[in-house]
This record gives C-alpha cells, structure tokens and sequence, in this order.
C-alpha cells in the first residue's frame, strides 16, 4: 500500500511517500500534524505527537530527500543538505533517526524555509 503525504510549509508544497516501519504507521495514524519549523544545516524539524523508540533501521548518515523522526526530540526531520554534523557533503542527523520516507520533488527547495514558518503535514492518498 502506497502512502503519500503532503508538505506544505512556506511557498514550497511537495509530496512525500512513506516507507514501511512501525514509526512510519505512528506517524501515518498522527496526521494531519502542524508545526513550527526549525532549521538546522539543511535540515527541517519539529516536535510532532508521535512517540517511537529507535528502530533496527534508524542511522545518522541520510540521503538528500529523505524524511525521518528523531526519537529523543520526537521531531519530524526533512533532510536537503549539509548539516552541523556533516563530516561530508550528505546530511548527517543529530543522533540516529527512524527513516521515514523520501520526498519526491527537489529537496533543494526547503532552503527558502525559515526557522518559525509553519509546516503542515497531511495525507493525500
């Protein structure tokens, strides 16, 4: 089954396909989920009401595009680029995060994102 979410934060709109996990169905059964953004690096987060632990999949080193939560700040994260704790050019997280899924559009187009923008988050299939 096809999961696809819709981000809307700014002037940027971009669907999203979630992968199959545990968090991936917390987070589906969470929305629709509005936020504040807050921009790290190249990275968006922020606290959603979704409560996981560490999955056997979760890991530090992400792909431009990819979509994750973040168990200790229970944050919703998009990853586009270099972060604070890039050791190259991928996005690297904080501490490890459960993979969510992967945006389909270009990534590059949260850069005009800023930290206090809303986010919103809903399902559109």
């Amino acid at each position: 089954m096809s999961r696809k979410i819709r981000i809307t934060t700014g002037n940027v709109s971009m669907e999203a396909e979630l992968a199959q996990s545990e968090t991936a169905d917390a987070f589906w059964e969470a929305l629709p989920i509005t936020g504040s953004a807050n921009v790290w690096g190249e990275e968006i987060y922020f606290q959603v009401p979704v409560d996981a632990e560490l999955e056997d999949s979760a890991r530090e080193e992400m792909e431009v595009g990819e979509i994750a939560y973040w168990p200790p700040g229970s944050a919703f994260c998009i990853f586009f680029g270099r972060t604070p704790a890039s050791v190259d050019e991928a996005p690297r997280a904080a501490s490890p995060v459960n993979p969510l899924g992967k945006v389909s559009g270009d990534p590059k187009d949260f850069l005009s994102v800023r930290s206090g923008e809303e986010v919103r988050l809903e399902r559109t299939s």
